[in-house]
């Protein structure tokens, strides 16, 4: 999501400095595209480092016998690890 985000205000602000050619005393679009340009990257390469971000799962599995009806009972674990190494 961050990363259409990022490419939304990117492409915004890329039509308001370079397409846009009205003469307004009160806002600079100019400027206020090139924040939004500036903007739009910084989303963009936020949602890459978050997508690629590393994350490692393990699994640890039990197996056993239950001592009162002898069935065979597993148990699964799954812990997140998501500490970037």
């Amino acid at each position: 999501m961050s990363i259409g985000t990022g490419v939304v205000l990117f492409v915004i602000g890329a039509i308001l400095t370079f397409a846009v050619n009205l003469e307004n005393s009160v806002v600079n679009l100019d400027l206020v595209g090139y924040i939004l340009m500036g903007a739009g990257l910084v989303v963009f390469v936020i949602g890459l480092v978050l997508l690629f971000r590393r994350r490692q799962a393990i699994t640890t599995a039990r197996t056993g016998t239950d001592s009162v009806t002898g069935e065979r009972v597993e148990q699964r674990i799954t812990e997140v690890d998501d500490r970037v190494q």
